[in-house]
């Protein structure tokens, strides 16, 4: 009895294996499309709390206060993806300017979900040349990068960092971890800081802080669009601020004086009695 041909026994492996690897990439190709089509869902879920936190930002602007923070940027600043809006970065570092100065703070939320650099010119800085703020922060051009045009960017950035005063603490972009995205961000980044210390502005490492969480951030500290933080990845954003923004109230802001026994209900929210020498908001400190 004569044994199979070798050439075809050879041919017919290597078909099976082909047919495998195309059964395989097929399977990939449509596990890749149910993901793509899951995070689609959960965008068009977070996109419709814009106006809920729009709204609430606005209100928030009503109310009276000793000290006014500013804020300029984009659907981060408006906490986007957060359980709520006081839960994004601009509602715990309007916390912690409480706490460390034992003042109440009123917060006027300028960012716009979606803006670029040239749009916070447009729509952000006309009203902030109305106000005279005393704590401003600025993260803006993390939604440049998906159509990234350096010259565009400069130009806008120019800008804004121009407008603001002095004290303002402006982030540079996050961490992206992608490299196809990275290249961009750090060409944004070197742009943003150059153009700062022409103004002797303050740039407050946004990008290291996010980056030193590491690529499991990405399943642990993103919402469930996978772009816009959770709560935990806004407390490692406002990490980022606290310590140049806690040098700067020391130097500019006095700490309120002590208040009088009796003066205000144990417990009363936009007192005076908020401890003058506090560092941190609860729930900032030990994020990861």
């Amino acid at each position: 009895m004569t044994s199979a041909n070798p050439g075809l026994r050879t041919i017919a492996v290597a078909g099976s294996t082909v047919a495998a690897s195309v059964a395989v990439s097929a399977a990939a190709f449509a596990g890749y499309r149910r993901f793509r089509h899951r995070i689609a869902e959960n965008a068009a879920v977070l996109n419709e709390t814009l106006p809920i936190n729009s709204k609430w930002w606005r209100d928030q602007a009503k109310d009276a206060g000793q000290l006014l923070y500013v804020a300029i940027g984009d659907s981060a600043a408006q906490g986007i993806g957060a359980s709520a809006p006081s839960r994004g970065y601009v509602g715990i570092v309007a916390d912690y300017i409480r706490q460390a100065t034992g003042r109440t703070v009123r917060v006027v939320n300028l960012s716009v979900s979606g803006a670029t650099v040239a749009l916070a010119v447009r729509d952000q800085l006309p009203r902030l040349r109305k106000l005279k703020p005393d704590v401003v922060t600025v993260a803006i051009g993390a939604n440049d990068i998906a159509l990234w045009d350096a010259a565009v960017f400069e130009v806008g950035i120019r800008e804004i960092l121009a407008a603001v005063p002095e004290h303002a603490l402006v982030a540079d972009l996050p961490c992206f971890h992608f490299p196809h995205n990275e290249r961009k961000v750090a060409e944004a980044n070197r742009i943003l800081r150059e153009v700062a210390a022409e103004h002797h502005l303050t740039v407050v490492p946004l990008h290291a802080t996010t980056e030193r969480q590491g690529w499991r951030s990405i399943a642990t500290q993103f919402a469930n669009d996978m772009f816009h933080p959770n709560d935990r990845g806004y407390r490692v954003w406002a990490q980022a601020f606290l310590p140049a923004l806690g040098a700067d109230l020391r130097l500019r802001v006095p700490a309120a004086p002590p208040t009088p026994p009796g003066r205000f209900a144990q417990g009363q929210t936009g007192d005076a009695s908020a401890p003058a020498n506090a560092t941190e908001p609860e729930g900032v400190s030990g994020a990861s």
